[in-house]
């Protein structure tokens, strides 16, 4: 089902969940066990990742996305890079997908490779988002196209103000919705959506929540993404590895998601986009906090 058509017809506030497919069979019995729980729920949508250089948007991508739409029946998104792919392989890979019953899709420009730079990426007829936006919408024109939103702006724009016309131009190249990447502090994503109104971009913008799981991961993910974090947040969770460990990190990591959902919820936003890291449980308890 088209995915912004189910956040417009969503009487109530929603959860969606982000998943990475797995590489090999063991890791895809782990998926599916972990699916099968978190599909038990029905959130809204489910989204599919794929590596960096687009590896697997084929293979383990499209695998993970068809167990999920047609052997679990969740509305599921398949990400989609621009990383490796060009005009042909794109319109391949859509063909493929929408013969399988997939229609939903997720444009970015992807991640960067190790050992490449933006100016040397596997980079070939699409070199920003809104060139891949582009063309899905001309090629599949009943698609419906997801895109990546930075709340704090991409670590690579040249400004906060250049970051938000890019994400408007894959607005009016044919974006339908606007997925945000992690932030910790619900009044940033209030600000950007703000931000993005007054520029006229009317289409949904679903925040993207991670709860901390582990200190490592944590710090891991601050080196990575480069998203802010307050002092107080981050003190909270360094004690909290201090006083117990990736259990008490984790206790606190929920709770600050749970309460960061809540003021969302309560500010309008209509639903959150979670990122569990395929654990089930992250999922579960999420849901019976908030829902």
């Amino acid at each position: 089902m088209n995915i912004s058509q189910c956040i417009s017809e969503s009487p109530n506030f929603f959860l969606s969940v982000e998943f990475f497919p797995p590489k090999d069979q063991n890791a895809m019995e782990d998926f599916q066990e972990q699916a099968c729980r978190v599909a038990a729920y029905r959130p809204l949508f489910a989204a599919v990742t794929c590596g960096a250089g687009g590896n697997g948007v084929r293979t383990h991508t499209s695998h993970a996305a068809l167990y999920l739409q047609n052997g679990l029946g969740l509305n599921t998104v398949a990400h989609m890079t621009c990383m490796g792919m060009d005009k042909e392989s794109a319109t391949s890979t859509l063909d493929f997908l929408q013969a399988s019953g997939l229609t939903n899709v997720m444009a970015l420009r992807g991640d960067i490779p190790c050992g490449c730079s933006p100016d040397n990426a596997p980079l070939s007829d699409f070199h920003h988002a809104s060139d891949l936006v582009s063309h899905i919408r001309k090629t599949h024109k009943e698609w419906n196209i997801l895109v990546a939103g930075y709340p704090h702006a991409h670590p690579e724009a040249a400004t906060a103000r250049t970051d938000l016309e890019h994400l408007k131009a894959k607005v009016e190249a044919g974006a339908d919705a606007i997925v945000t990447q992690l932030f910790f502090d619900p009044r940033i994503y209030f600000d950007f959506v703000e931000r993005l109104r007054a520029m006229g971009v009317t289409c949904p913008v679903i925040p993207g929540v991670l709860p901390v799981r582990s200190f490592a991961s944590l710090r891991r993910l601050l080196g990575m993404c480069g998203v802010p974090i307050s002092g107080k947040l981050y003190l909270a969770l360094e004690a909290a590895h201090k006083r117990g460990g990736d259990d008490e990190v984790r206790r606190v990591g929920m709770d600050h998601a749970v309460r960061q959902i809540n003021t969302l919820r309560e500010g309008g936003a209509p639903g959150v986009h979670l990122y569990p890291l395929n654990r089930s449980d992250v999922f579960e308890e999420i849901w019976s906090k908030v829902i």
